[in-house]
């Protein structure tokens, strides 16, 4: 995909985030299998049903916004900090430990999430997309609070 505009750019970090969340609901559900401390699993469960909703969310923002349609393509961001986590699974033992880095790991996610849900929200807003601003807006402070209850439960963590 040729980028010239912001439009552009739009869609591009649209359909990047898009193909994101998709490879977060086929990560999370290892993540709760492999985590052993209750909050943890709960917070990944509640992160699981978020995603799905920010993917609904994203469908109903072009559907609202003229002109923008999602392409196909692959966030290899999340491939790669996907990897990282499984790696984590595969490698360290169940308990606190491995807990403490599939915290570490779903932050780096959400950080991701948040840098780009930002960005396209201040592009939303730029190409004067108000009601996919609202939506994103929503999704931005989803994430910010996923991240915030993660490291709630990091630091209880013994």
């Amino acid at each position: 995909m040729t980028i010239k505009t912001l439009h552009d750019l739009f869609v591009h970090d649209l359909s990047d985030i898009y193909s994101a969340e998709k490879q977060i609901t086929k990560a999370l559900p290892k993540m709760i299998r492999a985590a052993t401390d209750g909050n943890l699993v709960a917070a990944f469960e509640l992160h699981l049903e978020e995603t799905r909703g920010q993917i609904d969310r994203i469908d109903q923002l072009v559907e609202l916004t003229e002109g923008v349609r999602i392409k196909r393509m692959k966030c290899h961001a999340l491939e790669g900090l996907a990897e990282e986590a499984q790696e984590i699974i595969d490698e360290v033992e169940a308990g606190p430990v491995r807990d403490a880095g599939l915290i570490g790991a779903a932050q780096k996610v959400e950080h991701y999430e948040i840098a780009t849900y930002g960005t396209l929200r201040a592009l939303a807003l730029k190409l004067d997309y108000q009601d996919a601003a609202k939506l994103l807006g929503e999704t931005l402070e989803e994430e910010k609070a996923t991240d915030e209850k993660l490291t709630l439960i990091a630091e209880e963590q013994d």
